[in-house]
């Protein structure tokens, strides 16, 4: 039976569904109805009045729209449509009226506000209030309360709209706040005046409707008509959340979030806003070689690029390694790989953890249910992941799943998750011999998901665990051809772009030039290099922008450090190649899902730092092929050309951005797994990569989140 109901909205006739409010039904019908309470991911709260409506045969007072479904409207007297007016003189008065209440206790500190220019108060003060008022008074005033070092507060501006209190409780999961007292004395207040800890709390900087809650790092910097704005992808995990880049100038002052329903709705984690004061410390801004005295020196590019090319040239091919870290781009990983079998070398790989990713199976390492399809499981199971920790958006979709019915459960570490679930083991055996509460809870659903995480994958028995876990899905029913639930949860943004480029030591010669994809590898992993260096077999090794191995094994190699700032590959460099952060060029990014998305330049890079492409493509025309004179220069000069070659090699890329495309199904063998418990990768959120470590606001919630899961001594 249908449920569209027709509705008359200010004259004009449409039909929706007549679970929708009033104020969704305005929306469809492109009317714009005033709020402050409303939002659209937050339940219906009706505290603020500003939406309200007219409804035409009905009572003799206007109604909140946000909280009134059309289905319940009286029809006319001859069963015509109702009629719903958003602009009669009724409407006009009362909202007049209720902006004169919400301004009452209002300071007049515009001026000086953060929020000012971009505040929903003000905005619709203008709009819809009146230019004097009637309350003569003095305005209550409320004490500030300390949020922590993220949210500052002034609660005298606070309008008790509670979305903040909502947001808390409902979508992040980590119930903090509350409103207390009734009236004039009612205030919003932290439980036991304690900071908040959610990794998500900075959203309700966005969820304010007026200047209560604001920025504490971005606090008088700069004024919203002053920012450059420029969309781009965060790469602090590997969701791929869309975000927006504020600059003036030369200088990053803030990330916000955009909205996409499909991957981060319009969400951003904490990591993800405030780690923009990383990007302008301890960053490389001019290429170093190591001297005799064993100290590393500043040169120009011509030095430190003809000293690069000596350094290639004393070794052959299978002398040579690269590794990629968890940060750059598809086109730089795509030229450092061309630049490596130019030379002969097949010892390259993006896996910088030791994940057991099969490079020839994307479904094996992809989230083939979409992040939007966690929405449709109805069951869930974790295997080796804390999404907390690892993609607090991601994980808050889930929470989303649970609130609506969906049952969780997990294999791994414990941890708290913010929502229930099943936990039925620390380690693999629990996968391979699934007990029989955990398989009836996926077999009776009827969209199983599994989310196989990088604590499962990271480790010696990876390839065995990803073969149990495929194996359980094929199973329990989590792989059809309506449904793939089996998905990857990466914790590396570059990840699936370098496995998608072939950034992995699986190449054998191929017709096209760009290396094929074998079943076997060909050359070294990242363990392989590891061990080769030690062994004196690997003598120069590439680090593009990876950070996370152990340094101290590669002290008999030559080391090259490509990227952008002073962490712990630069420290083990011998040569150091300035590369631009993901703010300051243009890059293609694959999310955990496969999405390819793009990245734009919101600033240029300081100092002498180059866009990372552009620095491999300008080493390879200094570079000669083994014992000739050829130089190794890679064919093309402009990042649209090396696009186009990177098209060439995944045509599916270029017609597929934004979107994901689905992988054919295949499984992976089954093997012999270990009983060590699987552990999450991320020891701390706040600290995962060189960006993060180099920012103090990271540094500062790092030191409180140690302090509050310190132990406490009994008195």
């Amino acid at each position: 039976m249908s449920n569209l109901r027709k509705i008359v909205i200010d004259g004009n006739e449409i039909e929706v569904d007549g679970a929708l409010t009033l104020i969704q039904a305005c929306e469809e019908a492109g009317i714009e109805i005033p709020r402050f309470c409303y939002h659209e991911r937050l339940s219906i709260a009706g505290n603020c009045r500003m939406c309200l409506g007219d409804g035409v045969g009905g009572p003799p007072k206007p109604a909140a729209s946000c909280a009134m479904q059309v289905k319940d409207l009286r029809p006319g007297p001859e069963g015509q449509p109702p009629a719903v007016k958003t602009n009669s003189p009724m409407v006009k008065k009362a909202r007049e009226g209720v902006m004169e209440f919400l301004l009452i206790n209002h300071p007049l500190d515009c001026p000086i506000c953060d929020q000012g220019g971009e505040c929903d108060l003000q905005d619709q003060a203008m709009a819809y209030g009146v230019d004097f008022s009637r309350f003569q008074e003095a305005k209550r005033s409320m004490d500030e309360i300390h949020l922590g070092p993220l949210i500052k507060t002034h609660m005298t501006r606070c309008i008790q709209c509670t979305r903040c209190v909502r947001f808390a409780t409902e979508i992040a999961g980590v119930p903090e706040m509350g409103c207390t007292g009734r009236g004039e004395d009612a205030e919003i207040i932290s439980y036991l005046n304690q900071a908040l800890t959610s990794e998500l709390q900075g959203n309700v900087i966005d969820l304010c409707p007026v200047g209560a809650l604001t920025s504490r790092p971005y606090a008088f910097t700069a004024r919203p008509w002053e920012l450059t704005k420029t969309e781009s992808i965060d790469v602090m995990d590997a969701l791929g959340a869309n975000i927006r880049i504020d600059t003036r100038g030369r200088a990053v002052m803030r990330f916000l979030p955009r909205e996409n329903a499909d991957v981060n709705e319009e969400w951003i984690s904490d990591k993800t806003r405030f780690v923009w004061d990383g990007l302008s410390r301890q960053r490389l801004d001019k290429p170093y070689l190591r001297g005799l005295d064993g100290k590393l020196k500043p040169v120009s590019w011509e030095v430190a690029l003809e000293a690069a090319a000596d350094q290639f040239s004393r070794y052959s091919g299978d002398e040579i390694a690269a590794l990629a870290g968890d940060l750059p781009s598809a086109e730089a990983m795509f030229a450092l790989k061309e630049l490596m079998l130019k030379l002969g070398s097949k010892n390259f790989d993006c896996r910088q953890d030791g994940a057991k990713l099969p490079p020839s199976n994307p479904n094996a390492w992809i989230f083939n249910a979409t992040v939007a399809g966690i929405e449709e499981a109805d069951a869930i199971l974790l295997v080796g992941t804390n999404p907390r920790t690892e993609s607090p958006v991601l994980n808050a979709r889930i929470r989303k799943a649970w609130l609506a019915g969906t049952e969780v459960a997990m294999i791994g570490e414990a941890a708290d998750l913010t929502y229930e679930y099943k936990h039925f083991g620390t380690g693999p055996r629990t996968l391979a011999e699934p007990p029989s509460e955990m398989l009836e809870l996926l077999k009776n659903a009827s969209r199983p998901m599994i989310i196989v995480g990088q604590g499962a994958l990271a480790r010696e028995d990876g390839a065995a665990v990803l073969g149990h876990a495929m194996a359980l899905a094929e199973d329990v029913g989590a792989v059809s051809d309506e449904w793939v639930g089996f998905s990857v949860l990466h914790t590396a943004a570059a990840r699936v772009g370098g496995m998608e480029v072939g950034f992995v030591p699986y190449h054998e010669d191929s017709d096209d030039d760009f290396g094929g994809i074998a079943d076997a590898p060909t050359g070294r992993d990242v363990a392989g290099v590891l061990d080769g260096v030690e062994a004196g077999e690997v003598k120069l090794v590439y680090l593009l922008g990876a950070d996370e191995i152990d340094m101290s094994r590669l002290k008999k190699a030559f080391v090259f450090y490509q990227g952008s700032h002073g962490d712990a590959g630069a420290h083990s460099a011998d040569l150091i190649l300035p590369g631009a952060a993901y703010t300051e060029e243009a890059g293609l990014f694959l999310n955990t899902e496969g999405r390819p998305q793009l990245t734009n330049a919101a600033i240029l890079p300081p100092g002498d730092a180059k866009e990372n492409w552009a620095i491999i493509r300008a080493l390879s025309a200094h570079v000669t092929v083994g014992a000739t004179d050829d130089r190794a220069t890679l064919p093309y000069d402009s990042l649209s050309q090396l696009r186009a070659r990177l098209f060439e090699y995944r045509p599916w890329i270029a017609s597929s951005i934004g979107a994901v495309v689905a992988k054919s199904w295949a499984a992976e063998p089954k093997g012999e797994v270990t009983d060590a418990p699987f552990m999450s990768p991320i020891k701390d959120f706040y600290l995962t990569n060189p960006i993060a470590r180099a920012s103090e606001v990271m540094a500062e919630l790092s030191r409180q989140a140690a302090e509050r899961s310190a132990p406490i001594a009994a008195e």
